[in-house]
């Protein structure tokens, strides 16, 4: 059965507004067509967790949302506004739309609070005591107020992850967009990543999130996308996406993750 969580963020999402609209996006990498025909509407507040094998097109699609990759054909746009057209759209977007990477992409002779408060106060022009009190907020949001004035190398892997979703909430974005962000940590790390984002998942955040954690996906999101050779195969609730998925190519991926699906033995 979906959580309340979920059931409330479906209630939600049927009268909401488009967040994300991409379509019939292609990316191209020289000869090689990285995205194939890409259509995908993502409602306000919906959290869609992305998964598929390695190079299926997972974090090249996320990447083209906030403009760090460009695609050849189609058309993306975020809150109604399109991504082609023009660089005063890209910047507009990318104010609204954070990121976290696989990598923490910190800079380490910064401290905790100074890389939080550089992008409001070059970005959006908030003052030093305006983006500190936001910064010192956010900290105390991901759980790690007392590391305000470390810098990088002094924390763990979890801890600078939660300093880089931390900082990415600095600029106040309406969406939040997570490349693989546990992929580089420890094992022991990882938990405390996924509870990060599960507070904002509670808190009605945007979400679209490339991970291999399915445990996530099942707690988290309204629904999965299952990406594979650069499209998009299937797109299901999670509670139909691990129980019944339709495409034998999804079957198959679920079974290589030991994943068991009713009534196939695949």
């Amino acid at each position: 059965m979906p959580s309340d969580l979920q059931q409330e963020a479906a209630r939600k999402a049927q009268g909401a507004e488009a967040a994300v609209r991409m379509e019939g996006v292609e990316k191209y990498y020289d000869a090689f067509h990285a995205l194939k025909h890409i259509d995908l509407e993502v409602k306000s507040g919906e959290r869609i967790v992305i998964c598929g094998p390695s190079g299926s097109g997972k974090s090249t699609l996320i990447r083209c949302i906030n403009c760090l990759e460009e695609i050849q054909s189609g058309r993306i746009l975020v809150y109604g506004r399109d991504l082609t057209s023009g660089s005063s759209a890209v910047e507009a977007i990318r104010r609204e739309v954070g990121m976290v990477f696989q990598q923490f992409n910190l800079f380490p002779h910064m401290t905790v609070l100074e890389n939080c408060t550089l992008a409001p106060r070059r970005v959006r022009g908030v003052s030093r005591e305006e983006a500190e009190a936001a910064a010192r907020r956010y900290l105390e949001r991901v759980r790690i107020p007392e590391q305000a004035e470390k810098y990088p190398a002094q924390l763990s892997g979890g801890q600078q992850q939660r300093v880089a979703i931390a900082r990415a909430l600095c600029m106040k974005p309406r969406i939040m967009l997570f490349d693989e962000p546990t992929s580089a940590l420890d094992p022991e790390m990882v938990q405390e990543v996924l509870d990060t984002m599960i507070d904002l998942a509670e808190g009605g955040m945007t979400m679209l999130c490339v991970t291999h954690e399915m445990g996530f996906a099942r707690k988290v999101a309204d629904r999965v996308v299952f990406m594979d050779e650069g499209e998009i195969v299937e797109i299901a609730p999670p509670t139909e996406f691990f129980t019944r998925p339709q495409h034998k190519r999804t079957r198959k991926f679920l079974g290589q993750i030991g994943i068991q699906q009713q009534g196939f033995s695949e």
